[in-house]
């Protein structure tokens, strides 16, 4: 089923309402109008955390955290989640072609980053193989937090490296302050002919709020500096309807929602040409109350996920992903004992995953998972904060023909963590964070066994796998005087057991890679920083300057560079507001990645320069309009992510633009 007639639809009938109606302004539109999002997007650190188990905001979190919201997310918004947060401290993206970009973060990535939407998986097979897209679409997103460091104490195990949390309000949990709001946005952009058109509307009575969006995306084969990348279109659709009553102390809501993306894989050609067809249907339902005896709130969240995916070649089926999932979570935050704030909670999750075909590498598994969990600070003074937390998390994995590639396996995990806050003046805050946190293998890791085309590769799993363990420690500084604002951390992780998937140097059927996936001890150690000196508002309007970076070595105990590692990187980006103007332009240095694995070869660092300028206004019945133009690699340069299995044969794409207008209402 195509969603397009759906997206049509929804986009001609829910735009109507930003002429015909003529509400108030109102006083909290800071996540709706562009004057309002301006302020908004200068004061990130004040935004509050959802992804927190406890109330907060990024700037009282003891955990590295980073928030996109308001301007500065329309401005980094993408066709993938991970080049959307891809240029945050300690974040990069994945790259396999223009189709797939999952977070990297702080050298971490796909079963070791927990990507969640408000909290519950997203539902996808992303981290089964690079190829695989995330099923979220960050057009749609109010709000993306990265928590940096282990999150699995908030989202199990799969969480041991970070999480990126991504808001998108589809099943609303408060009253729109206007009966009827929401925003649209049309763009276009040369590199690839892509031509995107996105619709939200948020609409409430006394008791009652309604969420719809609609999203349609099309694009062409993405030029490079060496040429068009062919292979390379994609088709994406995505849409939901959400409804929640909502009374005096609590609410309930549900929502289903639509993910289907057409996309190639660039140096497939040989075969015709593989692409990858994705569907997912996915229904919600979310509850909560609050102020009940000695709890001060209570938050229930479900989600069930039905995900297909087809890899083609040519026009044939070659490969075909079938993954049906359970999620649940249970959140109470308790009232203070003593001194101490806290929260407990339960997490479960059962999955069904089946990889049919001729080249099926992974064999039918059956996962079930759940965990306990708990985190409560408490403040000493005006100084000092503690927090403490732990988790307890269980998981089976049951695998078809498990008597012929290895046993069933059974794991049983535990993190916990301490961090401890120094206001040594209201202008410096120091963070100290310890934490001892443990993964189960996946059942990619364990199972594989057999050719990927779309990989070029033969993965070979390893069903003897043990848990891995990561014992980090970390200190974060943040400090701001005058017109100077500047934060820094400094990490290191020791891992017992780490699983990766290392090149053998040797080639199978039809040439094909052979990868296996290993264990050894390894650690991780690096570092962030960022600096934003606010170097004038006068008449001629507002001036930033922002300074940042980022650094991470990975290496095996027993010797030599672990696989992929993202390379060290430095920029520089300077922003202009001033009225119904503004405009930013970055330059980013990546740096040569010269640390490589057996049988890797080194990547050459390469430039990146974007721009953007935007110039909104109001009209007479308070909606807005901004109408925006964008450029990226204007320096046209040849750049290859070093994190990518593809990076000899697709480039990051070339100089392009990008225009488009969107409203506000």
């Amino acid at each position: 089923m195509t969603l397009r007639p759906l997206v049509a639809a929804l986009l001609l009938v829910l735009a109507a309402p930003a002429f015909a109606v003529d509400p108030p302004t109102p006083p909290q539109a800071a996540a709706d109008g562009p004057d309002q999002d301006h302020r908004h997007a200068q004061d990130l650190d004040a935004v509050e955390i959802k992804g927190a188990l406890l109330p907060a905001t990024a700037d009282e979190m003891s955990r590295p955290v980073d928030v996109l919201s308001g301007e500065k997310l329309d401005e980094a918004k993408a066709n993938s989640l991970g080049e959307t947060v891809g240029k945050l401290p300690g974040v990069q993206s994945s790259y396999f072609g223009p189709g797939v970009g999952r977070p990297i973060v702080r050298g971490f990535d796909g079963a070791r980053v927990q990507v969640v939407s408000d909290g519950l998986g997203s539902g996808d097979v992303s981290t089964v193989s690079a190829d695989h897209a995330v099923s979220i679409e960050p057009f749609l997103a109010d709000q993306i937090e990265v928590l940096k460091g282990p999150a699995t104490l908030l989202y199990g195990s799969g969480a041991i490296g970070g999480a990126v949390n991504v808001i998108d309000g589809r099943i609303p949990e408060s009253l729109t302050d206007a009966p009827l709001e929401g925003r649209a946005e049309l763009r276009a952009g040369t590199v690839n002919d892509e031509r995107t058109g996105m619709v939200r509307v948020d609409g409430s009575t006394e008791h009652f709020a309604l969420h719809a969006d609609a999203m349609h995306r099309e694009t062409g084969d993405t030029d490079t500096p060496i040429g068009t990348l062919a292979g390379t279109a994609i088709r994406t659709d995505s849409a939901a309807l959400g409804g929640t009553w909502i009374g005096s102390r609590g609410f309930v809501g549900a929502g289903a929602s639509l993910f289907s993306t057409l996309y190639g894989i660039p140096g497939t050609q040989d075969e015709g040409g593989v692409r990858i067809d994705m569907d997912q249907r996915r229904t919600e339902l979310r509850a909560g109350i609050d102020d009940v005896g000695p709890f001060t709130s209570t938050r229930l969240k479900l989600a069930h996920t039905d995900y297909e995916h087809v890899e083609l070649e040519g026009n044939e089926v070659g490969t075909r992903f079938d993954n049906t999932s359970t999620d649940g979570r249970l959140e109470v935050v308790h009232k203070p004992i003593g001194a101490w704030n806290g929260a407990f909670g339960v997490q479960w999750g059962d999955r069904d995953f089946a990889a049919i075909g001729a080249e099926a590498f992974v064999p039918t598994t059956h996962t079930r998972d759940g965990g306990l969990f708990y985190i409560g600070n408490r403040d000493f003074g005006d100084a000092w904060r503690l927090e403490l937390g732990g988790r307890a998390d269980r998981t089976k994995i049951d695998a078809d023909q498990a008597t012929a590639i290895g046993p069933d396996r059974d794991f049983s995990t535990t993190s916990g963590s301490a961090s401890l806050r120094w206001n040594a003046t209201p202008n410096l805050h120091v963070d100290l964070g310890l934490d001892r946190a443990q993964r189960a293998p996946s059942a990619e890791e364990l199972y594989s066994n057999g050719a990927h085309v779309a990989t070029q590769s033969i993965e070979l799993g390893n069903p003897g796998l043990s848990a891995e363990t990561a014992n980090r420690a970390e200190l974060g500084v943040h400090w701001h005087t005058g017109p100077v604002e500047l934060s820094l951390a400094l990490y290191h992780v020791r891992f017992k057991d780490f699983i990766y998937l290392a090149d053998t140097g040797l080639l199978g059927e039809d040439d094909l890679q052979i990868r296996q996936w290993s264990q050894g001890d390894a650690r991780f150690r690096g570092g962030e920083a960022e600096a934003t000196w606010h170097i004038a508002e006068n008449t001629s309007g507002t001036w930033d300057w922002r300074f940042y970076g980022d650094v991470v070595k990975a290496s095996l105990s027993n010797g030599g560079d672990l696989p992929r590692i993202a390379p060290a990187r430095i920029g520089s980006e300077l922003r202009w507001e001033r009225n119904r103007w503004r405009a930013s332009v970055n330059a980013l240095r990546v740096q040569t990645q010269d640390n490589v694995a057996t049988f890797e070869t080194a990547t050459p660092g390469y430039t990146l320069v974007d721009a953007h300028v935007a110039w909104h206004f109001d009209t007479h019945n308070a909606n807005a309009f901004e109408v925006f133009l964008d450029g990226s690699n204007l320096l046209d340069e040849t750049a290859r992510a070093h994190t990518s299995f593809l990076k000899d044969v697709a480039p990051l794409p070339g100089r392009g633009f990008t225009f488009g207008v969107r409203t506000f209402f």
